[in-house]
């Protein structure tokens, strides 16, 4: 494990200098200033074409190209042509090239990490101004609108969803969300109901369950948690520890006692026999939860994406399940205080040297994101969750949440689970370096948990490991 982490860290550092360097070395007077929004707002009467990246594969690009259809009726002057651009990454490395000589799409699926890198070059429009703009356009229906967000519409956002957009420091707008995911807690329904246990609210309530668990089936590993990363960032966001920070000159405050503790108390979990991790374990929980109980080393419990709910769902056996699944809020330091991580793509819009293309990704944009037949579609088609809350009154969703079941419906009543919770979402900070903390922190989690260290020296060797890992980030970011 160890020579893969050192491989991986040496790859992570050759792509961020490379992105760096590139960005670097762009020529920012290929960029356009801060929009500006014209004297006469949008040019309904000027073609104005836009490109849009994203990762959408073909179910997703069917529903994308029907509500295109129904935007153009609005608008027939803006064409818009989108790709799928390969993975997350790949649309990342393909912008950060297509920067530096100012040929950037307009319009683009991302991650906060992606656009604190596209800001090195200044290359991200900030949308405070288009999203308060005044003025109003009228549409080829004849429907006078206003530019920017209403009241209601800004209201009608997810809050934890909508603030993610303004994660970077200085106060300002650069995403507006598209779809989201989350952690939710998977669990055996049919298991925990034979045995009488409870789903557990909060951490200790957990470590209590598992412990009764393994009384149970001394052969299982009670809980399956995917990512190693977002177990330490939830813990520092539930506990109100220091994590990192966009701001200032050290931007990785996680080696702190708060959270080496809680660290140590996951290792005693691990050492117990009652948690693995993705990595750990060598591949997805969700493939020890579906295992069947008579198999050893199966799971009863899993921490997973949202979005990833029919993989947490046992194959049928003679046209049945052979357990139903059950989902629920993950484990919390405080339960009437929840804190869950807020996932998925946003959309940002990139600079152009002509106002109406921004203005014209700005109207496609509030469309996806404002429209509540989009947002049910896609959210039923994508497994994600929609990013305004009057989705869940629309007919056909109120529909598809109601019949949810921890069978065929499985992802309806993941997507019901999420949207009960949607106070309780949150975002940590994003800066040139905010996805090498997240990968440092998961490698302390992995290490931490399985190293062989004599009791004694445990507390000595986790703090050591901290400041290795702040030594790496500093190292990987140039510092």
């Amino acid at each position: 494990m160890k020579l893969r982490k050192i491989l991986i860290s040496v790859l992570l550092v050759v792509a961020m200098l490379s992105s760096m360097l590139m960005l670097f070395s762009c020529n920012k007077n290929k960029l356009a200033p801060d929009f500006v929004m014209p004297e006469k707002g949008f040019d309904t009467s000027k073609k104005v074409t836009i490109t849009f990246y994203h990762t959408m594969g073909s179910n997703l690009r069917d529903v994308l190209d029907a509500y295109i259809v129904e935007f153009n009726k609005l608008y027939p002057n803006i064409v818009i042509e989108h790709e799928q651009v390969g993975n997350y990454d790949d649309v990342r490395k393909t912008i950060s090239t297509e920067i530096t000589v100012g040929n950037q799409p307009n319009i683009a699926y991302c991650y906060p990490d992606h656009v604190a890198l596209y800001n090195m070059s200044q290359a991200v429009q900030t949308l405070d101004s288009l999203i308060d703009a005044d003025k109003t356009v009228k549409d080829a229906l004849g429907n006078e609108t206003v530019i920017g967000l209403t009241q209601a519409q800004k209201d009608d956002f997810i809050k934890g969803y909508y603030e993610e957009g303004m994660q970077f420091g200085d106060g300002k707008m650069y995403t507006l969300p598209l779809s989201k995911s989350t952690e939710v807690l998977y669990y055996n329904k049919t298991f925990f109901e034979a045995n009488n246990l409870q789903v557990p609210k909060t951490w200790d309530e957990l470590e209590a369950l598992c412990a009764k668990i393994k009384t149970i089936d001394p052969d299982c590993i009670p809980l399956g948690y995917d990512s190693e990363s977002n177990w330490f960032i939830t813990m520092c966001e539930q506990l109100g520890s220091k994590y990192t920070t966009a701001t200032g000159e050290n931007n990785f405050l996680f080696n702190n006692q708060t959270n080496r503790d809680f660290v140590a108390k996951f290792r005693d979990w691990y050492k117990k026999g009652y948690v693995t991790t993705q990595e750990i374990s060598g591949g997805y929980t969700s493939e020890l939860f579906t295992m069947a109980a008579s198999e050893k080393g199966n799971s009863y419990m899993s921490i997973g994406s949202s979005a990833g709910a029919t993989h947490q769902r046992p194959e049928k056996v003679s046209g049945a399940y052979p357990f139903d699944v059950g989902i629920a809020t993950i484990p919390q330091m405080n339960a009437d205080n929840p804190k869950v991580i807020s996932q998925g793509p946003s959309l940002c819009i990139f600079k152009k040297a002509d106002p109406q293309e921004v203005l014209a990704s700005w109207l496609f944009v509030k469309y996806l994101t404002t429209t509540v037949e989009f947002q049910a579609e896609f959210s039923m088609v994508s497994g994600y969750v929609p990013v305004i809350k009057s989705v869940k009154d629309h007919p056909v969703y109120a529909d598809f949440l109601e019949k949810a079941d921890g069978g065929d419906r499985i992802a309806a009543l993941s997507a019901k689970v999420c949207l009960e919770q949607e106070h309780a979402y949150y975002t940590s900070p994003a800066f040139n370096g905010s996805s090498v903390a997240r990968d440092q922190v998961g490698y302390l989690i992995q290490t931490c948990l399985v190293a062989d260290w004599k009791d004694a020296e445990v507390a000595d060797k986790i703090k050591s490991e901290f400041a290795k890992a702040v030594k790496e980030c500093n190292y990987q970011i140039g510092k």
